[in-house]
């Protein structure tokens, strides 16, 4: 059966990756929708290729896109609850994904969800829509896609923990001093994964294994005390599950968001693609692992504890990430300054213990003033 899919975010890393795989399966898949934030000739020469009867721009900055494109925030969500539209693959950067996220699940939709940030910040919010309208969410971030199917059809009574495994970035073996000084050129040259540029800083800091842990908490239904977060600078075993017998399943790959992207319009089923790079174990061989240097990496303990704290915590957690992510790339913050400006906006944002959308997006905002007012 054709399965229908929008593309939300369709110029960046992932959303560039996943029509790469899309193309490959044109008698499986048709492309409905596709919307960007502002790369307006990337996305009209995506619009010629796949003729979706959507095409949306969030951002057009001055460019003049064809009058029959939707414009601005709207577009989006817009897209992500179209009828034609079966699967929504939500490669959004940061927050400005989730209401598209919410509407598609509480639309019946699955969400292919890259966009992590949404259950980062609305985890509870996430959960609830896709049981209101009976949504589905499956992860195409590689570690947890490689817990869901390391599980199985098994449930969280069946885990003892979940053991997601983190590259270590550029600064895996620098001292703290050394990290805190590092410049854009050198967080951004990553060892083993090609990504965008924020998420690329993310995993210079550790603190996309902080939103990955948070992420897997509200997909998987594990307490936090048993999810743990592992250090493979082979970046080969993408996650490990261990069962309560004992047991531990592990999946691998190359590092390819290929494998993960197609696996997410899939699953539970898996699909023939000779596109996807091979594994090869002996070349991949050895394969190592390290405990995390929590004292070189304070975002990520930042973030497990706001995980843990709950409420309006991790949207802050997000949104001081973000705006500090940003600042260190437009210059205006040291590197040490990302998990510095994290620190001071948990610490100056406060909110309720059960927060409604509009509650997380005030502490959203709080959160990236308080960044910005120290950059």
């Amino acid at each position: 059966m054709m399965r229908r899919v929008a593309v939300l975010g369709s110029t960046g890393s992932i959303g560039t990756t996943a029509l790469k795989v899309l193309a490959r399966h044109r008698d499986r898949f048709a492309v409905s929708a596709l919307t960007a934030h502002g790369n307006t000739n990337l996305l009209a020469a995506q619009a010629a290729e796949w003729r979706p009867a959507f095409t949306g721009l969030v951002a057009p900055n001055g460019s003049r896109p064809p009058a029959d494109w939707a414009t601005g925030p709207g577009a989006l969500v817009n897209a992500a609850i179209r009828a034609d539209v079966d699967i929504v693959l939500n490669a959004v950067v940061g927050v400005a994904g989730m209401d598209a996220t919410l509407a598609a699940l509480g639309a019946g939709k699955r969400v292919a969800l890259a966009n992590k940030e949404t259950l980062v910040v609305a985890g509870a919010l996430a959960t609830a829509a896709a049981a209101r309208g009976r949504g589905a969410l499956v992860p195409v971030d590689s570690e947890h896609s490689a817990i869901l199917q390391c599980l199985g059809a098994r449930g969280a009574a069946d885990v003892r923990r979940l053991v997601i495994t983190a590259s270590g970035g550029p600064f895996r073996e620098w001292a703290p001093e050394k990290i805190a000084a590092a410049t854009r050129d050198q967080a951004l040259r990553h060892p083993t994964w090609s990504m965008g540029r924020k998420i690329t800083v993310d995993s210079a800091t550790l603190a996309n294994k902080a939103l990955e842990v948070i992420e897997a908490h509200y997909l998987f239904g594990l307490p936090y005390d048993r999810i743990e977060v592992v250090v493979h600078p082979q970046s080969i075993v993408h996650s490990m599950v261990e069962f309560v017998d004992g047991s531990v399943v592990a999946q691998l790959g190359v590092p390819s968001m290929e494998i993960p992207i197609l696996y997410s319009l899939t699953h539970p089923e898996r699909l023939d693609d000779a596109g996807t790079p091979r594994f090869d174990p002996v070349s991949a061989s050895p394969l190592t692992f390290e405990p995390v240097r929590h004292e070189a990496f304070p975002a990520l303990r930042l973030g497990v504890a706001a995980g843990m704290a709950g409420g309006v915590a991790p949207a802050v957690f997000n949104a001081a990430n973000e705006a500090a992510v940003a600042a260190f790339l437009d210059g205006r913050i040291a590197f040490g300054g990302i998990a510095a400006g994290i620190a001071r906006a948990l610490d100056a944002v406060t909110g309720p213990g059960t927060p409604t959308r509009d509650e997380l997006m005030d502490a959203d905002r709080q959160a990236r003033a308080v960044v910005e007012a120290a950059a």
